[in-house]
Formats: C-alpha cells, sequence, structure tokens
C-alpha cells in the first residue's frame, strides 16, 4: 500500500488511465489519498476525504509515506477561502490553489507538502460551521459554470457543489449524489426544510440525478448550465428563465 498527496492547484481524476478518458473528479492541492494500483504512467487512487475513486497521472502528484499519511488524518483539516490564491515555496516558485484546497499541517503561514515548505498569506476556514455560513459558502460559487466531474469555482458540478459547499463549512459528503441522498434525516414536506438542507431529484426512471441547497422563501441554489438561484415547490424546480420545470423533486433531507 502507498499513499499520495496533491501538489498542483486542480488534478484531474479519470475514469480510464488515459488523458482522453472522461473526467470524473478533481483532486485539489493538499488533498491526500491512497494508491490502490499503479503503473508506469497512472495510478488509481482513493481520495482520503469521500474514499472516490478513479485514475491519476503520475506526474500530477507525490508520493508520501505512510507516516506522512497517518499524520494527515489526524491534523485539523484546513482550507482556503478565496476563489483563487496563491502559495509560494522557499525558492519563491509559485502555485495557484482554488477554494477549498487543503492546506496541509499549516500553522503561522506556513505549509508542507513531503519536504517542500509553502507560505500561505490568504483566507482560511476551519471548523464545522453554521448553516447561514454554508449559505454564504454556497454564494461564492455562484454562476459558476456547470463541469462535469469539477469541484472548482471554475467549473462544479451538482453534487460537487453540494459536496464543496459542506467541505468548506467543515462537513463531510460523498461525491456522488445517490450517496449523499441515503445520508441525513428525511423531511416529510418543503415546510419542514430549513435553509442548508439538501433538495434531490429524480429522472423518469427514478434515479436521483440531482441536488441543490435550500435557500429562504422557497428557493434553491443548484447546478443548471451554472451554479444560479431558482423556485423550489412541491413538484421540484422551477426556472424563471425557462418559465418551466426542470427537476422533479424527490426527497429533502437534513444534514445538520
Amino acid at each position: 500500500m502507498s499513499y499520495g498527496i496533491c501538489n498542483l492547484g486542480i488534478v484531474p481524476v479519470r475514469k480510464e488511465p488515459s488523458h482522453r478518458a472522461e473526467m470524473i473528479n478533481q483532486l485539489l492541492f493538499g488533498e491526500h489519498f491512497t494508491v490502490l494500483e499503479t503503473d508506469k504512467n497512472w495510478s488509481k487512487i482513493s481520495l482520503d476525504f469521500d474514499n472516490f475513486e478513479g485514475y491519476v497521472n503520475n506526474l500530477q502528484f507525490q508520493k508520501i509515506s505512510k507516516t506522512t499519511y497517518l499524520n494527515l488524518l489526524e491534523t485539523e483539516n484546513i482550507f482556503s477561502n478565496e476563489i483563487i490564491d496563491f502559495i509560494s515555496s522557499e525558492d519563491q516558485n509559485l502555485t495557484t490553489i482554488p477554494l477549498g484546497a487543503s492546506l496541509p499541517f499549516f500553522s503561522k503561514g506556513i505549509l508542507s507538502v513531503n519536504e517542500t515548505k509553502y507560505n500561505f498569506e490568504g483566507k482560511t476556514t476551519f471548523g464545522q460551521l453554521s448553516k447561514r455560513e454554508i449559505i454564504r459558502n454556497a454564494f461564492i460559487y455562484l454562476n459558476t459554470p456547470y463541469l462535469w466531474g469539477g469541484r472548482t469555482p471554475f467549473g462544479i458540478d451538482s453534487s460537487g457543489f453540494t459536496q464543496m459547499v459542506y467541505k468548506l463549512s467543515g462537513y463531510s459528503l460523498p461525491r456522488e449524489v445517490k450517496e449523499q441522498a441515503n445520508q441525513g434525516e428525511v423531511l416529510s414536506f418543503i415546510e419542514e426544510s430549513e435553509t442548508g438542507d439538501l433538495a434531490f431529484f429524480d429522472d423518469e426512471e427514478g434515479d436521483i440525478i440531482h441536488v441543490g441547497i435550500i435557500l429562504n422563501d422557497y428557493n434553491i441554489i443548484h447546478v443548471h448550465g451554472k451554479v444560479r438561484i431558482d423556485t423550489l415547490d412541491h413538484s421540484g424546480i422551477f426556472n424563471s428563465d425557462l418559465q418551466t420545470h426542470t427537476h422533479k423533486l424527490r426527497i429533502i433531507k437534513k444534514f445538520i
């Protein structure tokens, strides 16, 4: 068993070991993982944050020791809290990092990846935040374009959006929408929901395919072409631009 850490800003995770394969997820700087199998060019990994598996090119991460990996598991999660920021190494090389990047072993403006130390002077977030802060984090992503497998303000999908908003707020959600829907407390009616709860939506076959975060006054923030705010009712999501319902409501769940 071996271990790795993302030492670049944003790295694609592929469905198969090829640059042409579908991107199913993204690694953000500082996220660590278990290497399940590896060859000359690609490694299959399991991300520690959510156990999501996929393939990463071997040139786009660094291996870490088991001791470092275990220390990371015991270290408080601290994340960057700007849409984009940068870290600088001791030799003044800059690396751009996105919102939600992890800051390994961060203390007094210094973080480290293996033997490399970086300076970081930007905003951070850590610990479990209130529902009000969850919504504030959600609004940061407004107008982010839809991107299958995306997890950043430069492109994101529906479950990536809810996962990252909750991550920034100190809570862990699975990567895939169906797995998110298996967690939390079921609410019987929209009227029981509170700001920050999640609403899930299904297709004609009954498969859950979409998720969004409930706001005040029966509104919802979700990803449909972009991160946007629409109206939520008992039927689903009503898109005012299209003047039609775009998603059929399946279930509402409380996570906090």
